[in-house]
């Protein structure tokens, strides 16, 4: 055997150990790629419903959110009609509350100066009922206020 006769050899059989390679690798890859379109058909199969599901999801979601507003809007207005049936009232009871209030202060306090000119100023009050045969007396220092107080 000559020389070009072992080379022509060597370079057969490198590209027969090419091939080989190339082949094997090609079947791999086919294999890959088949069992990712079955990967994808699967996931297909089960998004599609999912994705249905989803959107009912979303519809009954939206019916939901549109009840709410209503029911937000309707308690908006009962909390503005609330407010002004308590501005009403405050402005047709309130004002005569108050002067019907200050009015029995004021009587209050005339009549106890009329109690205060007339007689015994000991500077006590007398606070309850008799106990034990007696009232309790209390004297002003306690009360928080003096007697001169009470005159004037």
């Amino acid at each position: 055997m000559s020389g070009g006769e072992v080379a022509g050899i060597l370079v057969a059989v490198f590209w027969a150990i090419l091939v080989s390679f190339l082949a094997v690798a090609l079947f791999r890859l086919a294999r890959t790629l088949r069992a990712a379109s079955e990967l994808v058909t699967r996931v297909t199969e089960e998004a599609v419903p999912l994705l249905a599901e989803a959107g009912a999801t979303v519809r009954s979601a939206n019916t939901q959110l549109a009840r709410v507003d209503a029911i937000a809007s309707d308690v908006q207005e009962v909390t503005a009609n609330a407010s002004a049936l308590s501005s009403t009232v405050s402005t047709a009871f309130g004002g005569p509350l108050v002067k019907v209030a200050a009015f029995g202060y004021g009587v209050r306090r005339a009549l106890g100066r009329n109690r205060g000119a007339g007689g015994d100023d000991g500077g006590e009050v007398i606070v309850g009922g008799p106990v034990r045969g007696s009232a309790a007396r209390v004297p002003a220092a306690r009360r928080g206020f003096s007697a001169r107080r009470r005159k004037g």
